[in-house]
Parts: structure tokens; C-alpha cells; sequence
């Protein structure tokens, strides 16, 4: 096996993650909904809440990224 080879299962394997930051987002907003759903009232409270933690899945999928982009072009 070459070095390119394995630098693109490298990068691959890097961005698997990216399946679990996706579920993630859309687990974050469906709670949101569901949230928003039961109580109406509590919406500008569970907002705020729901941003935080849709940066922080974010993050994730950005730092897989720049692994990912670190191992093909470093």
C-alpha cells in the first residue's frame, strides 16, 4: 500500500464521526420541538439551550474536518 492509499483511509476513517454529529443536530432540535410542543412558554428559555448545544455538536464535525484535511494535505 502507498502513501496515498493510506492517507485517504486515514481521512475516512476521520470523518466517521460525521454521521454521529448529524444525528446529533437532529436529536438536538427534535427535543427542541418536542419542548416548544409540551410547553410554549418555556421557548425562550429552551432556545438559548439549543443553540449551545448545536455549537458544540458542531465543533465536532469541524475538528473531524480539520483531522481529516490535516491527514491528505499534511
Amino acid at each position: 500500500m502507498d502513501i496515498e492509499a493510506a492517507k485517504l483511509i486515514g481521512a475516512g476513517l476521520a470523518v466517521v464521526g460525521l454521521g454521529g454529529v448529524g444525528a446529533g443536530i437532529g436529536h438536538i432540535f427534535a427535543a427542541l420541538v418536542n419542548a416548544i410542543a409540551r410547553n410554549p412558554a418555556s421557548a425562550d428559555a429552551a432556545f438559548p439551550r439549543a443553540l449551545l448545544g448545536f455549537a458544540l455538536v458542531e465543533a465536532v464535525a469541524l475538528y473531524a474536518l480539520l483531522i481529516a484535511f490535516l491527514i491528505l494535505y499534511g
